[in-house]
């Protein structure tokens, strides 16, 4: 099982080590590389393991083996379900660096580098490379509380999609052309016990928050805003493990599908939308509050919402535009411990130098107006009067660039 590393050619150019994990429920398959000064990476050895505690021990004793140098080594893997838990936590007690990256992020380099086959020995080595060229955030797990939540939010979501179907089902049997009572007591007994079940979890998602004071001090906090509820709360902070892993509002709209894609080439414009690559827990949990935040004109929602309405006549657009804002403001009041205030106004610009700007707020939700009015020519051009002017600024769309983080990822690794 075990391969002696090549002999390196002169020692002190190399940087660092990487090791590449790719994760399966039974085993996982590791790859070991360096890096020189001239980023030609040369693969050492590479081997397999058991995903049990026994093959933690046997892959941390086979690491050590196979690094006759005294450099930085990082541990990488993909978050492949529930199954790179296990290893992570382990690397992670025995102070190893560790990093996580989202399935998609290791595809695509994988791609790049013209790789065109695909099993479990090839995504480790390309892991491994990734892993030495490239420089990766380090992974930090879950508190016990956020995981708890994260394990009975998503439990609340699944019982919420089989009380749809199960009702469904039974709208169907009570207006068909034949019924059968047995058939509709059997679903009307599983509706009652999803019903009581969803209670249950309701109530223990409150009995952990209020169990632990950080995370009631600032769900108390947040709260505050009116239709914003603990529920959907909830759901935000365990599915970015309090936002630990987002240095900005943009990282957190792209890791939730929020983000813009723009679709032109030469002449041609087509529709600029928002991804939807992302989690789409998120998404859904900040549906109705963004009704919400309309109807009790919560803020800027309702001057937001006008703006994209009245560009894009098309309600569900402006709707999830508000949900964008809505999940932003969110994330500062979260990473500022601050209650909310409705009539913040942003501190260095004024109302009618921030309405001068063309919002992008519509982008997740609309076709991008902005950038369709700086490609028409002048005389093309429509003037559009903003329909409020109450100085509201986390609608706007941030300029810098974007990158979707790894789940619970805070530091960087050297």
């Amino acid at each position: 099982m075990f391969c002696s590393p090549p002999n390196l050619k002169d020692p002190m150019e190399q940087i660092k080590y990487g090791f590449g994990i790719d994760m399966a429920k039974d085993k996982f398959d590791a790859c070991l590389s360096t890096i020189d000064t001239a980023q030609q990476v040369t693969v050492l050895t590479r081997a397999s393991f058991d995903n049990t505690q026994k093959g933690f021990g046997a892959f941390l004793q086979w690491a050590g083996k196979n690094m006759p140098l005294s450099l930085s080594a990082v541990f990488l893997m993909e978050a492949t379900g529930i199954y790179y838990e296990g290893l992570a936590w382990y690397l992670y007690d025995q102070d190893c660096v560790v990093s996580v990256v989202l399935p998609n992020k290791a595809k695509k380099y994988k791609e790049s580098l013209g790789l065109k086959s695909k099993n479990d020995k090839i995504d480790a080595q390309a892991l491994s490379r990734m892993c030495c060229e490239q420089r990766q955030t380090t992974w930090q797990p879950f508190s016990r509380s956020i995981y708890t939540l994260r394990i009975i939010t998503r439990q609340i979501e699944s019982l919420c999609a089989q009380t749809t179907a199960t009702s469904n089902q039974l709208h169907a049997l009570q207006y068909g052309m034949y019924r059968d009572k047995s058939t509709e007591t059997m679903l009307q007994k599983q509706l009652d016990m999803y019903a009581k079940q969803k209670a249950a979890l309701h109530q223990r998602v409150k009995q952990i928050v209020a169990a632990d004071p950080r995370l009631k001090a600032k769900f108390d906090k947040i709260c505050t805003i009116k239709g914003l509820g603990l529920q959907t709360l909830a759901v935000i902070v365990a599915e970015t493990n309090g936002f630990a892993a987002f240095e900005s509002a943009a990282q957190l709209a792209s890791y939730a599908g929020y983000d813009v894609v723009e679709n032109q080439s030469g002449t041609r414009i087509g529709k600029t939308r928002i991804s939807k690559k992302g989690n789409s827990r998120i998404r859904r949990a900040m549906h109705f509050p963004a009704f919400n935040m309309v109807r009790y004109k919560i803020g800027g929602m309702v001057g937001l919402y006008t703006r994209v309405y009245e560009l894009r006549r098309i309600k569900m657009k402006a709707y999830v535009a508000v949900q964008r804002k809505l999940l932003t403001i969110v994330y500062a009041l979260w990473k500022k411990d601050e209650v909310f205030d409705p009539a913040y106004q942003h501190p260095s610009k004024t109302s009618r130098e921030m309405e001068a700007v063309p919002s992008l707020a519509a982008a997740p939700a609309a076709d991008t107006d902005a950038v369709v009015l700086e490609r028409q020519q002048p005389s093309d051009r429509k003037e559009i009067t903003p329909s409020n002017t109450d100085g509201v600024t986390q609608d706007r769309h941030p300029s810098k660039p974007r990158r979707m983080p790894s789940l619970a990822t805070v530091k960087l690794a050297t």
